[in-house]
């Protein structure tokens, strides 16, 4: 998406900076992957300083496009038929990489946040290593996490999940409260939804004890929408934003 990436020119990147004036628009979250796998699917991975040079990279790439957050995806190394097989586990040099990368993150303002995705669960492994990390190392803030709220979905979606309004087992999801020893590591949410009814509910995903939480425990992060419905791409997405946004804005209180 950003033309002669990684190196755009400076035309380009005023052209990106005058349509974010433009249409009130706010970088928030560069999105990328630190690309582990690029030489084999099954190892070796790239080197510790490999993946260092491609995540500096793109750290200094989002601060010239106004970016403060990042998502960053590390490599995921579970195959099929491995016991952690679908937890989404990172490389395990992952500790190695983002503790060098931690004072470029400082001096460019950019915060790297790893996203929890489905089937991850809030409450795993992956989450107590990457906190256990944040602790002990103090990255606050510039090695934080991205919760996108696929983790709470618990209702099958018809765009998603086969036929949609079944409720789905209750271990096969996390609950909103889940979240709430994470909310300090947290800078960014991918809000994410894949059907809006027409009086502006998100019927598969708890929005509204998500929200809840977040308002009694002052969480003061980014939510960004992300659409997943089957006519995203044949323009539904318009309309669906604009149905979560009057969703999100009555349950904030601002509307």
């Amino acid at each position: 998406m950003v033309e002669d990436y990684p190196n755009p020119s400076d035309a380009w990147v005023k052209k990106w900076h005058d349509m974010c004036a433009r249409y009130h628009v706010k970088p928030v979250e560069f999105g990328f992957w630190i690309d582990s796998k690029l030489y084999n699917e099954a190892g070796p991975y790239l080197s510790t300083k490999e993946s260092y040079d491609q995540l500096v990279q793109d750290i200094k790439l989002g601060n010239r496009l106004g970016f403060t957050c990042g998502r960053t995806k590390l490599g995921v190394i579970d195959q099929p038929g491995m016991p952690e097989y679908d937890t989404l586990t990172p490389v395990r040099n992952w500790r190695e990489i983002i503790k060098m990368a931690l004072p470029v993150a400082e001096k460019y303002n950019f915060r790297m946040l790893p996203e929890i995705h489905a089937p991850t669960y809030l409450n795993s492994k992956v989450l107590d290593d990457y906190v256990d990390f944040i602790q002990k190392e103090k990255t606050t803030p510039w090695f934080g996490l991205n919760i996108d709220f696929g983790v709470f979905q618990n209702i099958t979606s018809a765009g998603r999940r086969g036929p949609g309004g079944q409720p789905m087992k209750e271990s096969t999801y996390s609950k909103p409260e889940d979240i709430i020893p994470l909310l300090p590591y947290v800078h960014c949410c991918h809000a994410k939804f894949n059907e809006m009814t027409e009086d502006c509910e998100c019927p598969n995903t708890p929005y509204a004890a998500i929200i809840d939480i977040m308002k009694k425990h002052n969480w003061n992060g980014y939510l960004l929408s992300e659409y997943e419905g089957v006519d995203r791409a044949t323009g539904g997405a318009f309309a669906a934003v604009r149905k979560q946004h009057v969703m999100l804005k009555r349950l904030l209180g601002e509307g």
